[in-house]
């Protein structure tokens, strides 16, 4: 069967045309990348893991109403998705301190914030993903009023169901990215959730040890990048037999024991 006609790759996805108009065929790469892909790699496995990652949380968020573009999963690297107009902004909610919050504000790592914090950041590579502020929105019609009243709602309800989901298996939903879409329906829209949830674009620690178990891993040169995204999807619940996910689900410490005396790491 022959290769559907390629319509975008971003850095971590590929978007095929799907089966039935007005649908398309994600596809989850290994490629990593961080700092506005002035760092890049591969981490093995990884695009098996998110498929399957996004799959679990996109089910449930659309069992308690939250509109998604997700409609199956396909194959271990594939899912069938509602074809959507990207609107230009990564909702970014933020529930304890960590990443760029901390340098833009000098606030110390792992400080829980007052309450939880929605930022949005202007889609665009070249301009390294600025920070705007709701005024830039409206003034440069990235998203009507509307719009915006719908992903804050969406964003803080998506907060509060998937915190309880994490922390039900002992992971702390430190901050996360969401990207909306308009949904077209002839002349009228409604916004819906689009891309993917997963280690990509949450920070993730263990509750326990504080263990990061998300791409700040690959970011910061911390190593253990496979290890903590199976043991994610591993309390999730997610891995199964048939995916061929590569590898054993690795402990965490162990890794850190190898890394110290030089082992080589397990096959």
């Amino acid at each position: 069967m022959s290769r559907r006609r390629q319509i975008y790759e971003g850095k971590a996805k590929i978007l095929y045309e799907g089966p039935e108009p007005g649908t398309l065929i994600q596809y989850f790469k290994d490629d990593a990348t961080a700092f506005n892909a002035e760092k890049k790699g591969t981490i093995n496995g990884k695009g098996v893991i998110n498929n399957r990652i996004s799959e679990y949380v996109f089910t449930r968020l659309g069992n308690i109403g939250i509109p998604t573009h997700f409609i199956r999963r396909l194959n271990m690297r594939e899912q069938l998705i509602r074809q959507v107009e990207i609107i230009p902004l990564e909702v970014v909610v933020r529930n304890v301190a960590a990443g760029s919050i901390c340098k833009r504000l000098g606030l110390e790592e792992g400080e829980p914030l007052p309450h939880s914090l929605i930022e949005y950041y202007y889609k665009d590579d070249a301009l390294g993903d600025p920070l705007v502020a709701e005024e830039h929105i409206a003034c440069f019609n990235w998203a009507s009023q509307d719009e915006m009243q719908d992903m804050a709602a969406m964003a803080i309800r998506i907060n509060d169901f998937i915190a309880g989901m994490f922390a039900a298996v002992d992971i702390r939903l430190v901050d996360f990215k969401l990207e909306f879409g308009r949904l077209w329906d002839g002349d009228y829209s409604r916004v819906i959730l689009a891309d993917e949830i997963s280690p990509d674009g949450c920070r993730l620690w263990d509750m326990n040890s504080g263990e990061k178990l998300d791409k700040d891993r690959f970011r910061r040169d911390l190593g253990g990048e496979e290890e903590a995204y199976q043991e994610v999807a591993r309390r999730l619940g997610v891995l199964q037999n048939d995916d061929n996910a590569p590898g054993e689900v690795f402990d965490l410490s162990a890794h850190r024991g190898r890394m110290r005396t030089g082992a080589p790491k397990k096959k």
